[in-house]
């Protein structure tokens, strides 16, 4: 069987990342829309990449409004001030919430309309130039061809998927990293690791998705308690910082599974951020999983050095699970309950959270494919395993 492998065309990574990238943005345009949020412009990432810009006579204009989950009416604005400031080409710097924005509005820029209309649609048009300069090692979306923006009139995270998404330039350079507030290392850290190991049990994983997965559970497992611990270890953030971005690459061309589908109605709904949402459904969807994946989930426990000699493949899967688990809970994940979220709101909802999972076709890439009742029994189950 034949399968298409899609990454960003240009990739930089490592120390000084940002400057070396300017070689390449110098010849995208003569005027960048550069998309974030008001973090990145406190922090001083923004005025890094604008001292860069200026370095070499690029003009821009800076659009710091994804401060959440990216809106459609966040992408609407960014569109209408992209042509306002006459602007040809964007950039995005911060974590998944900006990079995604900027492929959306790429995409509307390029093909009209409005955002709302192109969930589940093939993008026609070429977009402007795209660079994504992540800020967290987490997300991955610099290397992938999917945006994710939620349709604030129906409540439903849209799934944009299309390789016309795929970015020209990704930018990893862990200097951006080292701002990253332990809870949200926690978060992104172990949305990358459901990245890995979804694109690893996805069942249109093929070989060259497997290079990538396993290299990223392996440095993962390797670094994550490092960086939650202290951020300020560069070496440490480096290595997570290409974790996420081999996650990305991986995920994009094999899919995720039943995490993510079940993922994002619970941040639509009640406005959980992603890596949380994720981080916590894996205590129920992993054991869910795990008959399904038996030979794949025992070939991680190999690769994170947790397997003992001796060990049956399912010991070795239910050994990668328990591990897994164990770091979600050290990493000091908050349950739904602490997120604030009520449960009389949350089991009202699990009707609609189930179809939206269901209908994102997510859920249907796992080895062990879930049936709508089993989806709900697990939102149930999840809200117990908080309590």
């Amino acid at each position: 069987m034949a399968n298409l492998f899609s990454i960003p065309k240009n990739i930089v990574t490592g120390a000084e990342a940002l400057q070396k990238s300017m070689a390449y943005i110098e010849g995208y345009g003569k005027k960048a829309l550069i998309v974030t949020d008001e973090a990145m412009v406190k922090y001083g990432n923004v005025g890094k990449l604008t001292a860069a810009l200026d370095g070499i006579g690029k003009k821009y204009a800076v659009y710091p409004a994804i401060n959440t989950e990216p809106t459609h009416a966040m992408i609407d604005e960014g569109v209408a001030l992209y042509a306002e400031e006459g602007c040809d080409f964007l950039i995005a710097i911060g974590g998944g919430s900006p990079i995604d924005s900027v492929k959306a509005i790429g995409a509307v820029v390029a093909n009209g309309g409005s955002i709302t209309e192109y969930a589940g649609k093939k993008i026609e048009l070429l977009l402007p130039r795209l660079v994504a300069i992540p800020t967290t090692a987490g997300t991955g979306s610099e290397a992938t061809k999917v945006s994710i923006i939620t349709n604030t009139d129906t409540d439903v995270k849209m799934l944009l998927s299309d390789p016309k998404l795929m970015v020209d330039l990704a930018v990893v350079d862990p200097v951006f990293t080292l701002t990253v507030p332990p809870a949200v290392t926690a978060a992104t850290g172990l949305d990358a690791l459901t990245h890995a190991v979804e694109a690893y049990t996805s069942v249109k994983a093929f070989p060259m998705t497997d290079i990538f997965a396993v290299s990223a559970v392996k440095k993962i497992f390797a670094n994550i308690q490092a960086v939650y611990t202290d951020g300020s270890d560069v070496a440490a953030r480096g290595e997570m910082a290409n974790a996420a971005l081999e996650a990305g690459i991986a995920f994009s061309n094999s899919s995720v599974t039943i995490v993510h589908g079940m993922s994002r109605p619970i941040g639509a709904l009640f406005h959980v951020p992603h890596g949380q949402s994720n981080a916590v459904l894996l205590s129920v969807c992993l054991p869910y999983l795990k008959p399904g994946a038996v030979e794949r989930l025992n070939d991680r426990a190999h690769t994170a050095g947790i397997a003992e000699p001796g060990m049956a493949p399912d010991e070795g899967a239910e050994a990668f699970v328990a591990a897994t688990l164990d770091i979600v809970k050290s990493l000091h994940v908050p349950s739904l309950q602490q997120l604030g979220i009520q449960e009389e709101d949350f089991f009202k909802a699990i009707p609609k959270m189930t179809e939206d999972a269901l209908a994102s076709g997510s859920p249907g890439n796992t080895r062990r494919s879930p049936s709508k009742e089993e989806i709900e029994s697990l939102y149930r189950e999840l809200w117990a395993s908080g309590a």
